[in-house]
């Protein structure tokens, strides 16, 4: 527990210990680092061959660019978008790039056809229609026909000509929502585009300025005793990332739950004090608590709480 650079109490602080989901929290650090709080991933969309009368004669290619966060209601504003510029039929094949996610699914043939189910009322099932439900009132179902097939490339086609470029939510409330939820797909993804389990361990201690000792990760989620941190780091992870959001008026309470404000995810039910922000983490053998504490009229109060070796039910 520590106020500023001022620790007012650590038992252990420095042992690396199983973390589970406070690994989020190091993602996250290095998430940050590398584009920043504004970042936008983009979703380009090209098409082949001529539009006529709504008609694109070749194929759609959707070239993704890693958004961890596309899930049904951006399909849905996608298809819109393509409504609105008067398309309603594809005659080729929809062309997913290798970098596409949906819905959480980091396989671009499996996020291409659900793509392909959202761009077309007539396809959708009853997951689509749950989350189109929860869109603004008045939100328009897109009518795309598809009549080819969907199928995974590694490379546009160099007669493809640029559509549409759809752009994510900003980077912090992708990783807002992810820490909400404690979304383990979107963690690894992220740490994937950062450059993977190792590269997001060496960004963290070296922003947050503690040895390399002190955190060892296997992923970007984690899911894993293998994935260590000191309850040291994470406390100074977090102090890190106030520092990099200043810049944008943020704090590291947008982009964790805080108790008050947030009434779902992994905050609901904990009884914690009005204005706490939390990561929690949880494996078999791991129970973990990691937050700032508001104090009102003076520094915030940081705290990790790494508890190892006992069932944690």
């Amino acid at each position: 527990m520590q106020s500023g650079w001022d620790v007012s109490g650590s038992n252990l602080g420095k042992t690396s210990l199983p973390a589970a989901s406070l690994t989020k929290i190091a993602t996250t650090l290095a998430a940050l680092n590398k584009w920043g709080a504004k970042h936008q991933f983009p979703t380009n969309i090209y098409f082949t061959g001529d539009i006529n009368n709504g008609v694109v004669t070749g194929d759609l290619i959707v070239r993704g660019n890693g958004d961890p966060l596309f899930v049904w209601e951006e399909a849905i504003a996608l298809g819109n978008a393509l409504n609105q510029l008067g398309i309603k039929q594809i005659q080729g094949n929809i062309l997913v790039s290798d970098r596409f996610y949906m819905n959480f699914k980091d396989d671009s043939l499996e996020a291409g056809k659900l793509l392909q189910q959202a761009l077309d009322r007539d396809r959708w099932q009853s997951a689509v229609t749950q989350q189109y439900l929860q869109m603004p009132p008045g939100t328009k179902q897109p009518e795309i026909k598809i009549a080819g097939q969907v199928k995974s490339v590694t490379q546009i086609p160099t007669e493809a000509q640029l559509l549409i470029r759809h752009r994510s939510l900003p980077l912090a409330e992708i990783l807002r929502q992810m820490n909400i939820y404690s979304n383990n797909k979107m963690a690894q993804m992220l740490a994937d585009l950062v450059g993977g389990a190792d590269r997001v361990a060496e960004t963290s201690a070296e922003i947050a300025g503690f040895p390399t000792t002190e955190i060892q990760l296997i992923n970007g989620s984690g899911l894993g005793e293998e994935n260590r941190i000191s309850s040291r780091a994470v406390c100074q992870m977090l102090m890190a990332l106030d520092r990099l959001l200043q810049p944008y008026s943020y704090s590291a309470t947008d982009l964790f739950p805080t108790a008050g404000r947030d009434l779902v995810g992994t905050v609901q039910g904990r009884g914690l004090p009005t204005g706490t922000t939390i990561k929690t983490g949880t494996l078999d053998n791991v129970s973990a608590l990691a937050g700032v504490i508001p104090t009102g009229d003076r520094e915030n109060v940081y705290f990790s709480i790494i508890n190892y070796g006992r069932s944690a039910s």
